[in-house]
């Protein structure tokens, strides 16, 4: 997995880059109309419910625009929220509250989406043991403050990127001429540029999983589009041999079936990028 670092990173770029994206040569509007010593204050106003996420995400916004900006926190990541919480105030340039606000509303808002979703399979999960993984299916450019959101929503990040894990999948396999080709190539390929990645193998059936488990050293099996009884077979099958992971479809109507099943992790694409966007705003007091 990615280090804080890496991580940092990303985040610093996501802002930088957004601003150039958002502000250019200059915030006009606000430029034109309000002097630049003109000091105020505003909040960040819940017109929803679910889980708030990107509180920390939203503190950095307003350093990286002014960092004579003051926020005074209300409502923490990971909290549940309802119509009418502030969640926060932040004060200063009015100039500055302007120029942030349009990143900080769009990324909270579908951070709490994804937060809120992760929390909803979380609960479903109760009780089971099985944990709740993203993927990278995300939206282009933002992938590392969706998978933020996945952990404050109380899920687990699965690989961050191409670069932090071997996955071989469906396609991998077939251009690999078969998993053992696959597995035995990719195993070489770790020991020629000596690096140390971690191997998820995905099977289609119960006979791949069978032909995985005759490699060692795999971390993980991804068992993909299994129906219930499959699962099951294959979770006996694997055993304590690796870890198991069911994807593939899931949603809240039967992750807990799957849960049941016995796997350790279930991964959902959904939490990304099937979620509609909390309905926040900054208001001016």
């Amino acid at each position: 997995m990615i280090t804080q670092d890496q991580f940092n990173k990303e985040i610093e770029l996501i802002i930088a880059n957004a601003i150039r994206e958002d502000v250019g040569d200059g915030d006009h509007s606000s430029l034109a109309c309000i002097p630049a010593e003109a000091t105020g204050k505003a909040k960040l106003l819940v017109k929803d419910t679910g889980i708030i996420a990107g509180v920390e995400f939203a503190k950095q916004v307003f350093a990286y625009i002014d960092k004579d900006l003051k926020v005074e926190t209300c409502i923490k990541d990971g909290s549940s929220v309802k119509h009418g919480d502030i969640v926060f105030y932040v004060e200063g340039a009015s100039q500055s509250i302007l120029k942030a606000e349009r990143l900080v509303l769009n990324a909270m808002q579908r951070m709490s989406a994804i937060a809120t979703k992760t929390k909803e399979f979380v609960n479903l999960l109760e009780g089971t043991g099985t944990k709740v993984l993203d993927t990278r299916k995300t939206t282009p450019g933002i992938r590392a403050l969706e998978k933020w959101a996945v952990k404050i929503g109380g899920g687990e990040n699965h690989r961050f990127a191409l670069y932090d894990m071997i996955m071989l999948k469906d396609n991998h396999i077939d251009f690999a001429g078969g998993i053992t080709k696959a597995i035995q190539k990719t195993k070489q390929y770790l020991k020629d540029t000596n690096r140390d990645l971690k191997i998820i193998v995905e099977a289609r059936n119960l006979d791949e999983i069978a032909e995985i488990l005759k490699s060692d050293g795999i971390y993980r099996i991804l068992i993909d589009n299994f129906n219930y009884q499959d699962t099951k077979k294959a979770v006996a099958l694997i055993g304590s041999k690796c870890l198991t992971e069911s994807s593939g479809g899931i949603n809240e109507n039967t992750i807990r079936n799957y849960a049941e099943c016995g796997v350790d992790f279930i991964s959902s694409g959904a939490l990304t990028h099937s979620v509609y966007n909390m309905d926040l705003s900054l208001k001016a007091v």
